[in-house]
């Protein structure tokens, strides 16, 4: 995908942080070694062939100078406190960091270099060759998956690093207006005011307060940031949206409110959850209008040249917002 934030860098720039990593006799002679791999939104990201043969995974994060959404500051160094926080408490399949620099001493930006993942992904499986049961038992696996994960706890809700919240409330309603926030900077018509949007938030808060031990949620754990190979998912990939949060939240179940991220069943069979209280049924909901939200906004830091994202993400906004409010309605 095309993106503002992708920091593309020149061989000579790969090949000295090859040998940074590495060592020297890592580096590899041709010009061939690097494979820009595109499918991503925000991110750029490199498979490196080192000198040996050997295939690695280069990312790194957008320039300085780019502006990025509140929620996107420092976002990989949060990305690789998920993935040691997976790592330590779960077995859950994850690339293993090889080498992590933050010092923009080469790069004006933070980046790390990690194993290099050898499968399918799965998201593109399913839609050119996987049989329907197959797909089924992936998303099935991807949920028992995501579960181990949220079975890690922290002390406050919020982002893995920083001060945090005390309570969920707080801490989503701060996200929250932190998005609409970046809209309003860079005046994005969401289709209803910022205050519109708040007040239907606002409407449902009383059910974040359901949620009381913050907990691991990765936010993007889906069928295309996941690795499949002879049927078993053997990585899963992008942790840099983590919080310590709701389980709820998470993308695998996204699908109940936004059909086109598809059929969320089998995710919520491997996850243990198939029933939602109506709590938890309200709670998805402003999660799914967040997300529209996010959609929305982050088409102008994008750079996006179309509308179709853009088009796509109002009319879910609509469509969640006329939900919502009809939750809101007295039954008479």
């Amino acid at each position: 995908m095309e993106s503002t934030t992708k920091n593309r860098q020149p061989l000579d720039v790969l090949r000295t942080l090859i040998g940074r990593a590495y060592g020297d006799a890592a580096i590899p002679t041709g010009d061939d070694f690097a494979e820009e791999l595109t499918d991503g939104w925000f991110n750029v990201i490199y498979r490196i062939t080192l000198a040996d043969g050997r295939p690695v995974i280069l990312k790194i994060a957008p320039p300085a100078d780019v502006q990025v959404l509140t929620r996107e500051v420092g976002m990989m160094r949060a990305e690789l406190e998920a993935m040691r926080l997976v790592a330590t408490h779960t077995e859950v399949p994850i690339p293993r960091i090889d080498h992590v620099d933050l010092t923009h001493e080469v790069v004006d930006a933070d980046l790390f270099f990690m194993e290099c993942i050898e499968g399918h992904n799965l998201g593109f499986a399913a839609a050119e060759h996987l049989s329907a049961e197959e797909i089924y038992d992936a998303n099935r696996q991807l949920g028992a998956l995501n579960r181990q994960i949220t079975e890690v706890t922290g002390e406050r809700f919020g982002p893995l690093d920083g001060e945090g919240f005390a309570t969920w409330r707080d801490a989503f309603l701060a996200m929250v207006d932190d998005t609409l926030a970046d809209g309003v900077a860079v005046g994005i018509d969401l289709g209803h005011s910022p205050e519109a949007v708040r007040a239907v938030f606002a409407a449902h808060a009383d059910a974040l307060d359901d949620v009381t031990e913050p907990r691991l949620t990765e936010v993007d754990l889906w069928d295309k940031n996941s690795m499949i190979r002879d049927g078993k998912i053997i990585a899963i990939l992008d942790h840099e949206r983590a919080i310590w949060g709701d389980p709820l939240m998470e993308a695998g179940f996204t699908g109940l409110d936004i059909p086109i991220f598809g059929d969320p069943q089998a995710f919520m069979e491997g996850f243990g959850l198939t029933t939602l209280t109506p709590s938890e049924r309200t709670r998805r909901r402003l999660y799914s209008l967040y997300l529209a939200v996010i959609m929305t906004v982050e088409t102008k830091y994008r750079g996006h040249t179309t509308t179709e994202v853009y088009d796509m993400a109002r009319e879910q906004m609509d469509l969640i917002m006329a939900a919502l409010r009809s939750e809101s309605q007295p039954v008479s």
